[in-house]
């Protein structure tokens, strides 16, 4: 009997030691949602589980459906790009080790893909473990901020807040999944039964807020409006929207005494006024980020293999900061129109979803305005080496192949009543038909 492969739900399989198999699938996943906070040093932990999970419940006969077929299509094609372009790398090794990194992201966003289809239900396990997960990841970043305990300087960077992971940058944008998740339950439901969720909607504002970048606080901005506006038009009763409108007043004013209360920190004003220029030195000089941009597309032409994996540095003096622009330098044409040619199928995958009254709905809302927001941000930054991007392309799809399914069963659950009708009529009905 296959295990992973939507029979985790076997109340009849158990565990040596007594533990239904339904529940240690369940906490693995959970732990697999948790770790993706933590990815300050590589290999990270995340990474190391993930292997071994991958594994296991693949071995114990996890699907990879057809429903889902575009995203292995494209991640394979993908991959298969940037390993055509090894040989042209200047280090062999390095490269090679670049799109091993790459190879297993793609397998992690195939693997959520697949967990979702199996069983759709398992959003809320991840939701979860996420949501903790930044909960927990903003707070050592706030407290580093703040200085709060010895040695919490290290989870800063630059005078910003990264908390657990590398990249300020990378560390802002984690959080926004969650915040939205937060905000969504609040939209839809009593704010006095949930208020204490108040608590860590604050921890996670303030620790976007105080990783200083700009790009997570684009991505916050967007996703809330999406979301809000989703809301909005799919409520259908006057009173629960004039409740939605009020409550995105309260919201508004809620968010400007925070950012009024930060800002009374001297320095917490200072590091805000530099960051909140919309263009900074290292964009417009001579070599910077939006030069890079038009050089790098000019390189890209001339190379049809791409730069090869890190090629693009030995003409530049930073990345690419662009990852479609790395797609073409590292993946090739293949995997640079690839990439492209992915993100716009998922959203258009996504976007008949979004309206549909299904138990996941505002989770898929949720991931839908943080994934077109990652997009938009991924013009001015490379989001093609960060974990919850992998993960919110296999969440994506773990959702369209969920409603995929629905319809199929459906479809074939019709086909059989029909069938069965005419076979099996009502008594009588043949001495009718004959007559």
């Amino acid at each position: 009997m296959s295990v992973a492969g939507g029979h985790f739900g076997d109340a009849r399989l158990h565990a040596p030691i007594g533990l239904p198999v339904k529940s240690l699938g369940n906490g693995a996943l959970w732990l697999a949602a948790f770790l993706s906070g933590f990815v300050i040093e590589e290999p990270a932990p995340y990474e190391l589980y993930m292997v071994l999970l991958s594994v296991v419940w693949l071995a114990c006969g996890l699907k990879l459906r057809r429903e889902f077929g575009p995203l292995v299509i494209c991640l394979i094609l993908y991959i298969t790009g940037g390993i055509a372009s090894i040989p042209i790398a200047k280090d062999i090794g390095d490269a090679s080790m670049y799109m091993a990194v790459s190879g297993f992201l793609a397998i992690t966003a195939i693997f959520y893909a697949a967990i979702l289809a199996d069983d759709p239900g398992r959003f809320r396990i991840i939701q979860n473990g996420y949501t903790i997960s930044a909960v927990v990841v903003s707070a050592i970043g706030i407290a580093g901020y703040f200085n709060l305990f010895p040695g919490a300087e290290y989870f800063t960077l630059y005078d910003r807040a990264r908390g657990t992971f590398q990249d300020p940058n990378v560390f802002g944008p984690f959080l926004v999944l969650p915040t939205l998740l937060i905000i969504r339950k609040l939209l839809s439901d009593s704010v006095f039964r949930n208020f204490i969720l108040l608590v860590p909607l604050t921890i996670l504002l303030l620790g976007i807020f105080l990783s200083f970048s700009r790009g997570a606080w684009g991505v916050l901005f967007a996703g809330v409006l999406v979301v809000y506006f989703l809301a909005l038009v799919t409520e259908q009763r006057n009173r629960r929207r004039m409740r939605l409108i009020m409550l995105g007043i309260t919201g508004v004013l809620a968010v400007f005494a925070l950012l009024a209360a930060a800002l009374s920190i001297d320095t917490v004003a200072d590091m805000f006024e530099q960051r909140a220029r919309l263009v900074q030195d290292y964009d417009s000089s001579r070599l910077g980020r939006f030069a890079r941009y038009a050089l790098g597309f000019q390189l890209v032409m001339e190379h049809p293999l791409g730069l090869g994996p890190l090629g693009f540095r030995n003409y530049f003096p930073e990345d690419t900061h662009n990852v479609y622009l790395k797609g073409f330098t590292t993946y090739g044409w293949l995997g640079g129109a690839t990439y492209i040619a992915l993100a716009i199928w998922t959203l258009a995958a996504m976007v008949p979803l979004l309206f549909k009254p299904r138990p996941w709905t505002g989770f898929l809302q949720c991931v839908f305005a943080v994934f077109v927001a990652h997009l938009i941000l991924s013009v001015v930054i490379d989001t093609d080496r960060w974990r919850h991007m992998y993960m919110l392309y296999g969440l994506a799809w773990g959702m369209i192949a969920t409603d995929r399914l629905e319809r199929r069963r459906r479809l074939v659950s019709e086909g059989h009543q029909k069938t069965d009708g005419w076979v099996n009529p009502a008594p009588g009905a043949t001495s009718r038909l004959r007559s």
